[in-house]
């Protein structure tokens, strides 16, 4: 079936690994021309250089998500390689890393950098796009979490910025289906990544009894979601959240 992604411009963030990585090499199969981008350059050059080997269509570029120049500059040069933007993954977020704890042991400034990066990051790259998704239609795709629902205890920082995400999500889909452009989201539940291993202990079986579907999730169960919500055939969809969790949360 023909998704309608052939030489559309998508950008991807935090996609130096990952999901992000997931989701740019699945644009890039159906035909997508997809801007890599990441604050680790090496590892979006890394990436880029993984899918041109396999004559997709893919460049690396530098972005912090969490600075508007940075941001600014980094659709600047995605418009003047590809000619323009039709697609924009919001991927980028902090998760590798972050220690489990209650609430009130959360120290402030992790709240902001996390903040900063995964709810303000989504924002500025969404606004710096606007303009360019104008022009000929578009498509916004918002990473969230299923932690929003199951209200996953000990991440509350994680877990708000999600829901942040979802939120921000119902209203760029309200001020935007005016000017042809779609906003949904999609929140995977608890999905086998490097950062997901080393979050959890035993990562392999975490949750897999609490699903329908009775496995781990592999990153490449949440690229369908991602080329679906990207395509034409969601033309009628907007302000969405899309959970793709196995059906861990209807258990």
């Amino acid at each position: 079936m023909d998704l309608g992604l052939a030489g559309k411009s998508a950008v991807v963030t935090g996609a130096g690994g990952g999901l992000g990585f997931a989701f740019a090499e699945g644009l890039a199969r159906a035909g997508a021309k997809v801007a890599i981008a990441d604050i680790n350059v090496d590892s979006a050059r890394d990436a880029a250089a993984r899918l041109t080997s396999q004559s997709l269509d893919a460049l690396a570029t530098w972005v912090d998500v969490s600075d508007e120049t940075s941001v600014r500059s980094m659709v600047e040069y995605v418009v003047a390689a590809h000619g323009g933007i039709d697609i924009l993954i919001n991927n980028a977020a902090i998760y590798a890393g972050l220690k489990r704890k209650p609430f009130f042991e959360i120290d402030v400034g992790e709240w902001d950098r996390l903040m900063n990066v995964n709810v303000k990051g989504a924002f500025l790259c969404s606004k710096a796009v606007y303009p360019h998704l104008k022009r000929r239609g578009g498509k916004i795709v918002n990473i969230a979490s299923a932690t929003v629902f199951s209200g996953s205890p000990l991440w509350m920082h994680y877990v708000a910025s999600k829901g942040a995400v979802i939120a921000m999500t119902r209203v760029m889909a309200r001020e935007l289906g005016e000017h042809g452009i779609n906003v949904n989201a999609i929140a995977p539940g608890f999905t086998l990544t490097e950062a997901s291993r080393a979050a959890i202990e035993d990562a392999d079986n975490y949750g897999v009894t609490r699903g329908a579907i009775r496995r781990a999730s592999q990153p490449a169960d949440m690229v369908g979601a991602c080329l679906w919500l990207s395509s034409s055939l969601s033309d009628f969809v907007t302000g969405q959240t899309v959970i793709v969790d196995g059906g861990r949360q209807f258990i």
